[in-house]
């Protein structure tokens, strides 16, 4: 048994049950086609449930899973049956509210999608090979940004040119698709 905790997964799905962002960090799934009927599976079992208001937590395939849903997105970490819940809760609290700090607190797919890269840069900063780095939803937004914004400042201390200049990338971004 491991002495750190370690993290399996972390799945951004859309209300369908599609990838927005996922990453893998256990073999438990070798094949891309196991890894899509595993988020199948997950995203079955736990639609119906109402992971809106606070996180839930689920057991399956020997694993133990958290989640929690909001607007069209859903979010989940994955650990063994031996992890500890609290910790999985806390880089699930982690992952959910930097990436509401980082979209501005318009947490929805299309939001998500335009934005994927700064989603993809905060799970690199939760969690490098399942093990898990930072929880702390204010410390991994400002390292994220740090990465994507070229003055480095913090998401919150941008000037008003600097938010025009990333709001017209992404647009320039989706133009361009």
């Amino acid at each position: 048994m491991d002495l750190c905790p370690s993290i399996k997964n972390i799945l951004l799905l859309d209300s369908e049950g599609k990838r927005v962002a996922v990453k893998y960090y256990a073999d438990d799934w070798p094949s891309n086609s196991l890894k899509e009927t595993f988020e199948k599976t997950v995203f079955t079992k736990t639609q119906k449930t109402s992971a809106r208001t606070e996180a839930e937590i689920t057991m399956l395939e020997n694993n133990i899973i958290v989640y929690k849903f909001v607007q069209d997105l859903h979010f989940y970490v994955t650990g063994g049956e031996d992890e500890n819940e609290l910790i999985l809760f806390s880089v699930l609290q982690g992952f959910f509210d930097a990436v509401g700090i980082l979209l501005r607190g318009n947490v929805e797919k299309k939001e998500a999608l335009e934005n994927l890269d700064l989603i993809l840069l905060c799970i690199d900063e939760i969690v490098d090979g399942g093990i898990i780095l930072e929880t702390d939803a204010s410390s991994i937004a400002s390292k994220v940004a740090t990465h994507s914004i070229d003055s480095g400042a913090p998401l919150a201390e941008q000037t008003i040119s600097q938010a025009l200049a990333t709001a017209r990338e992404h647009l320039t971004r989706s133009l361009l698709k």
